[in-house]
């Protein structure tokens, strides 16, 4: 009987149950056993690190405007959770699920946590700030002593982006940082398994593994890991089980970690 489990991401910290990239997302998440935490990383203005998706603040948040034109200290004045249906009714703002998180504080919770835990950081591009996203996101790293691995760090870091280019200045900052290179559509050579220079695991999108069945045994054959993002139904989860993927990011981690407890 094969003792297979893929590791199981959580995707903006699982931002099915709560709002996406808060601390209380993380950790609940963390509670609920998932192996692993996703985050997406902005440059503000003065240079901090904050977990933020959209460059724009419009959807999650009471703010406007773009998240590289403001301040840490303006973004951290604006609601980042009472817009989210898993947000308690009638609370009063509670700052786990209303603060903008940084990639500091991300950090220190995951190192305070007690346990094993993989986080995977996207760096975000285009941005305006370009090769600075890498070279702070490096720096802050070497801060928390996360960018030269150790086997007994309970804490594991990966770096993923959709730029190569922003993989490449991983490699050369920080070459053994792993990345992953993620796959909306599929470029040149990509579907025989070729990844850039430096990326050891593929991550592609459910819906790309959909319409491209050959890739992931490509990507497997070429000996690199793939991280598939964003699984939230059985259909899919149950897809990605029989290719025997590496990593499952979902927005629903409880839903997949009991679905892998009945395999």
């Amino acid at each position: 009987m094969s003792d297979y489990r893929p590791l199981v991401f959580a995707h903006r910290g699982g931002g099915d149950a709560l709002p996406e990239h808060t601390l209380g997302a993380y950790l609940r998440a963390l509670d609920e056993g998932a192996d692993g935490l996703e985050c997406d990383v902005r440059l503000t203005r003065d240079g901090h690190l904050v977990c933020v998706h959209d460059s724009k603040l419009d959807r999650t948040s009471n703010g406007r405007g773009r998240v590289s034109t403001k301040t840490l200290a303006e973004l951290d004045t604006l609601d980042f959770g009472s817009w989210h249906p898993g947000y308690p009714a009638d609370e009063e703002p509670l700052p786990d699920l209303t603060r903008l998180l940084t990639l500091d504080r991300l950090l220190e919770t995951v190192r305070g946590h007690g346990r094993d835990v993989r986080l995977l950081i996207e760096t975000k591009h285009p941005s305006r700030y370009g090769a600075e996203v890498e070279r702070k996101l490096v720096e802050t790293l070497h801060r928390h002593c996360l960018a030269d691995p150790k086997p007994d760090d309970p804490v594991h870091v990966t770096v993923m982006s959709f730029a190569a280019l922003a993989l490449r200045r991983i490699r050369a900052l920080a070459p053994a940082i792993p990345t992953v290179y993620l796959l909306e559509i599929l470029p040149p050579g990509a579907g025989r398994g070729r990844l850039p220079f430096g990326a050891r695991i593929a991550g592609p999108g459910i819906s790309l593994v959909r319409s491209r069945p050959g890739l992931l045994p490509a990507i497997k054959a070429a000996g690199h890991r793939a991280y598939v993002w964003t699984v939230n139904d059985e259909a899919d989860l149950k897809l990605l089980l029989g290719y025997q993927v590496d990593g499952v990011i979902t927005d629903r981690p409880r839903f997949v970690l009991d679905h892998l407890s009945h395999m």
